[in-house]
């Protein structure tokens, strides 16, 4: 069975990450979407509550499970017994830290590959940064979103919008 991992804080979860995973599930046997936790940041979603969501969107799909990780992303492969990584590049711009990584990880474990997926076009500039902003400045953020993630941002952030 080829094992990819999807690694993210996602926080939010985007339509963007849901394309990428949907996109991994045509390509491998299972996408892990692998949720960090990131002592380091203050995220709006604690980890369990992007876990719940992430099972809640790809619950009808046994392709996609998910799981909580901190430490070393090759560490976390290792346990997995997987070996390759899926990462998103939106914009030229990430493709120099992404590549760095992946370089990282190959030189930690020379058996790790990285597997770059784009975006459909229209999901290309979106960001779980963008979307908290704008969220939060009051714009209409529920097409970006699954509309389980958009309620949870209602909820978390009510001065955002409340449509949808």
């Amino acid at each position: 069975m080829k094992v990819a991992v999807y690694p993210g804080s996602f926080d939010p979860l985007t339509n963007g990450h849901v394309d990428l995973i949907r996109r991994g599930t045509r390509i491998f046997d299972r996408v892990l979407v692998a949720v960090l936790i990131n002592t380091e940041k203050a995220p709006l979603f604690t980890v369990d509550e992007r876990i719940a969501m992430i099972e809640a969107i790809f619950r009808r799909q046994t392709k996609v499970k998910v799981k909580a990780f901190s430490g070393l992303l090759v560490n976390f492969l290792r346990a997995e017994r997987a070996n390759v990584v899926v990462r998103g590049l939106r914009v030229v711009s990430d493709f120099e830290y992404e590549f760095q990584m992946a370089l990282m990880n190959r030189k930690l474990d020379p058996e790790v590959e990285t597997i770059f997926l784009t975006p459909k076009e229209d999901l290309s500039y979106l960001s779980s940064r963008l979307v908290k902003e704008v969220h939060q400045l009051g714009g209409d953020v529920s097409g970006l979103v699954p509309s389980i993630v958009h309620r949870a941002l209602v909820r978390k952030l009510p001065n955002g919008t409340k449509s949808a």
